[in-house]
């Protein structure tokens, strides 16, 4: 219980740190200070967990690569969108994409969307130069710009198999990813569903304000490439090689400077946009803290006292995730942290009860929404100049059931359990997609609701 009291504490400073304009970077630090010293971590707990993470854990799940990896890819992503701006393919690709689709809702979101193929930590910071480039030029006040950006990139997450937690989730409850996808994919449509009506749809500045001229569909598609290859060249060697994405990003940026023959001075000056000191210290924040919490083994106090208390399975399935998404907003962690415990509720292998499993992701990107800690939310306050909460703010309602008003009518939104609800009624059907591979489960199905 002390560990949950911790965690609530630290959580509401930074709010009140972020409340009273303290530099986000800063605040998640002394959220990070309060944490560590609440739960009593000493400099030879710190050193000793450092030691336990190198001895045991692949480099790159390392605390101080992730720091370093982060911080670089950052930094360079900087560095290439003012790359953009320099030779002027930014401003090319804003008719660009207004061009190739019509809509301008479809052209903020397609790009995040895209991008949200990519498995990386920080990627989000890869799409955030074009949405925040297009979406000045129509007129989408930053917080919007931001929660779209967010929102549809995370939309791969439940089905996409190169993120961990998919493979993850197949090594601990015995299933194949096929059935994984399958079921998984009602939180995907929900999810793209949510976002439109929520986010695409409502306040758009007219048109008329922002009138495009006519381009051929050669001349989009030539402007459109020139600003999206960098993306995809450090996207390739991450897929092909499993190059890091800040050296891809690095080999991409070097790349574009020597095709576009900007000036060796002009480099200097490029790279010097990338030296943000916030932002380094907003990385060392959010790491430290994941650290700070799984050194002192608060996580794991936090999920034994929910495992502990009477609270009825499907509550636990949903709830467990969620505060561990919420805590460290990190997916695959959350999946390796609470799914083996969750695996005796949903069962595994022929008997696994599937909708559960789609409970339970549900939790996790309900809490991945909504939480600071997970990195790429803090990154676009940042990047898009615009304060946390009202990101925050824009991303609950596609989480919500309640009715919204717009001006082309009232929608409903779907919330999580309403999520889960309609998994449960399709799921024969997702099964069936799946070739079966899990076995029947019709027996199980009574224990989700």
């Amino acid at each position: 219980m002390f560990a949950l009291i911790v965690m609530a504490v630290s959580l509401f400073v930074l709010v009140v740190l972020l409340r009273f304009k303290v530099p986000i970077g800063r605040a998640m630090v002394a959220s990070a200070v309060i944490a560590t010293v609440m739960l009593r971590l000493s400099p030879q707990k710190i050193l000793a967990h450092l030691n336990y993470e190198f001895e045991t854990l692949p480099l790159s799940k390392t605390s101080v690569y992730l720091f370093i990896m982060l911080s670089a890819l950052v930094m360079l992503v900087n560095v290439l969108g003012a790359a953009m701006r320099h030779v002027g393919v930014a401003n090319r690709l804003i008719p660009a994409m207004q061009g190739l689709f019509r809509s301008r809702r479809v052209a903020l979101a397609i790009i995040p969307f895209i991008m949200g193929m990519l498995p990386t930590p920080g990627g989000i910071m890869l799409s955030a130069p074009m949405v925040r480039e297009l979406g000045d030029s129509i007129g989408v006040d930053r917080a919007k710009q931001a929660a779209i950006n967010f929102f549809f990139r995370h939309q791969w997450e439940p089905i996409w198999p190169l993120f961990p937690a998919i493979p993850l989730i197949q090594g601990i409850l015995g299933v194949s990813v096929r059935s994984i996808i399958a079921c998984n994919a009602i939180l995907w449509a929900a999810g793209i569903i949510g976002g439109i009506v929520f986010l695409l749809i409502g306040s758009m500045p007219p048109k008329s304000e922002h009138v495009v001229a006519k381009r051929s569909i050669g001349k989009n598609l030539k402007d459109f490439a020139h600003a999206f290859w960098p993306i995809v060249l450090a996207t390739g060697l991450y897929a092909a090689f499993e190059l890091p994405p800040a050296i891809g990003v690095l080999v991409a940026v070097i790349a574009f400077l020597i095709l576009h023959r900007v000036k060796r001075k002009d480099w200097i000056k490029l790279f010097k946009t990338a030296g943000k000191f916030d932002f380094v210290l907003l990385i060392f924040g959010a790491v430290f803290f994941k650290f700070a919490l799984q050194a002192s083994g608060a996580i794991n106090e936090a999920v034994a006292f929910l495992n502990e208390s009477n609270v009825p399975p499907s509550v636990v399935v949903f709830l467990l995730p969620f505060i561990v998404a919420v805590l460290t907003g990190i997916t695959a962690v959350t999946v390796a942290i609470t799914f083996p415990f969750l695996a005796g509720l949903i069962g595994t292998g022929d008997s696994a009860n599937m909708p559960l499993e789609v409970l339970a992701f549900a939790g996790v990107m309900t809490g991945l929404y909504i939480t600071p800690i997970h990195l790429c939310l803090p990154l676009s306050s940042a990047y898009f100049e615009t304060p946390l909460g009202k990101i925050i703010a824009r991303l609950i309602p596609p989480a919500l059931h309640r009715r919204r008003s717009h001006r082309h009518g009232n929608t409903n939104g779907l919330n999580v359990f309403t999520r889960a609800a309609i998994q449960f009624v399709f799921q024969q059907t997702a099964f069936d997609l799946a070739g079966k591979e899990n076995g029947s489960f019709g027996s199980s199905q009574a224990h989700l609701l």
